[in-house]
């Protein structure tokens, strides 16, 4: 059985995964509490392989959590377009071509599911090429009014089915699987 690729991440009420500068600073429920459980603890249980894009793995290195490896324990895979690009530290694996192909041949591999944490470039490859199996998506109650926009644009009709709503603190997440 293959497994999941599963697109889980947050958007403005507008549609926006971050600030035009790649700040995320907006990311909270209505109360203001950092600390609001989301149930991110049980899906990251459920993963063990990370895919991400050049610009959020330096985001993630720099702003988000320098110092501290946040996906320990995880293969980490970042998609990137610079030839010959190595992380001294073993904490991921560069994929200079087809990062699609890459992931759709790794979901045959025996493992948990993948967790596609983007960005917005990364994101709209694999929505071009439909092999995104689940979606969660968590609607923040911000309207950023401008930023870095979930789904770019000209992509293919994807069918979905909603399987599951939760609403935390003013936030709703959604998810849904293709029909």
């Amino acid at each position: 059985m293959d497994r999941n690729i599963i697109l889980y991440i947050a958007s403005s009420l507008d549609g926006y995964i971050a600030r035009n500068n790649g700040e995320v600073d907006w990311l909270i429920g209505s109360s203001g509490d950092e600390n609001i459980d989301l149930g991110f603890d049980n899906f990251y249980n459920s993963i063990d392989t990370v895919v991400m894009g050049r610009t959020t793995y330096e985001q993630v290195i720099n702003e988000l959590s320098p110092g501290t490896w946040v996906y320990e324990g995880k293969k980490c895979y970042v998609a990137t377009t610079r030839i010959n690009e190595s992380d001294n530290s073993n904490r991921v694996e560069f994929v200079v071509d087809d990062v699609t192909g890459f992931i759709k041949n790794l979901k045959k591999e025996q493992g948990k599911d993948i967790w596609l944490v983007g960005g917005g470039k990364l994101i709209d490859q694999f929505i071009k090429k439909d092999i995104i199996d689940k979606y969660i998506i968590t609607i923040i109650p911000t309207i950023l009014g401008d930023g870095i926009p979930l789904f770019i644009g000209e992509n293919p009709e994807i069918k979905l089915k909603l399987i599951e709503t939760r609403t935390i603190d003013g936030m709703v997440e959604l998810t849904y699987v293709r029909r």
